[in-house]
């Protein structure tokens, strides 16, 4: 067997489990699961299948059922069953191959800022996983985003982003403070001009809402946080790039500090 298959199938079964192991019908979402109207059947079908491999239902290396197999459970036709297994191979989370078949694929080739990807994730694993990647990549990304809107937004990004302050200013505790928040960050990622920092903004969002609805919620949490996120604006404003870099780090230890103190309070979602 090539590295390349030993990469993909992981350590195969027991000839004795093997075809239970890859050709099973895909297991049903488990009861209580939360669903959203989809634009499509296709669409339908792909948040179906890609849920159920994002919450660990069908591990890397499984071969789906066949496309007749498949068709059948969902009762679908197999054209709109090739179109969600596009969607799925779009996103990394399969590969289809003739004669082996369509086979998930292992976790680190997935492309993890895919949208619905990251909706998935948010839905179907842990918080604390999460957190600690998410805070990473924002750890990363936004101090650079800082300094480069510093020096580099006009005065429409600078009244967005002071707009979306003062609107933090004026929100109560809790989850309404949740949108000018979100709104502050993504201002200053729009404000780097950088073409492609703006699209990473997007597909981090629903993270980052989810990340605000836990550290926002504890009392007096936006309070205390208000002084930081005006350091950063304050940076922006008088186009000192090295203030803004460090002000931005500052907000977002201070943040990682609040989600590490939160996370082991939160209820896991049933």
């Amino acid at each position: 067997m090539t590295a390349h298959a030993d990469a993909v199938t992981g350590t195969l079964p027991r000839p004795a489990q093997r075809r239970a192991a890859t050709r099973t019908a895909i297991p049903d979402q488990p009861p209580g699961s939360k669903t959203f109207s989809r634009r499509s059947l296709h669409g339908q079908i792909a948040y179906d299948i890609g849920t159920r491999i994002v919450r660990g239902d069908i591990p890397p290396g499984t071969v789906l059922p066949n496309e007749s197999d498949l068709s059948t459970q969902f009762s679908v036709s197999r054209t709109a069953l090739r179109e969600a297994i596009k969607v799925l191979a779009a996103k990394g989370l399969v590969e289809s191959r003739p004669k082996t078949g369509t086979r998930v694929r292992p976790r680190a080739e997935w492309n993890m800022l895919d949208p619905d990807l990251l909706a998935w994730q948010l839905a179907t694993q842990p918080m604390e996983r999460l957190a600690k990647n998410l805070f990473e990549i924002r750890q990363i990304i936004e101090p650079a985003a800082a300094a480069m809107a510093a020096e580099r937004a006009d005065d429409t990004q600078r009244e967005a982003i002071s707009r979306a302050f003062a609107d933090m200013e004026t929100a109560p505790d809790g989850d309404a403070s949740v949108e000018p928040d979100l709104r502050f960050h993504q201002s200053i990622l729009a404000a780097s001009n950088n073409e492609f920092l703006q699209p990473l903004g997007a597909l981090i969002e629903t993270a980052m809402a989810s990340s605000f609805r836990i550290t926002n919620n504890a009392p007096g949490a936006l309070q205390v946080s208000l002084p930081l996120h005006c350091a950063v604006r304050d940076a922006i404003l008088a186009r000192e790039p090295e203030a803004a870099r460090k002000a931005m780090r500052v907000l977002l230890e201070d943040a990682a500090q609040d989600m590490r103190r939160a996370l082991p309070h939160i209820k896991p979602t049933p």
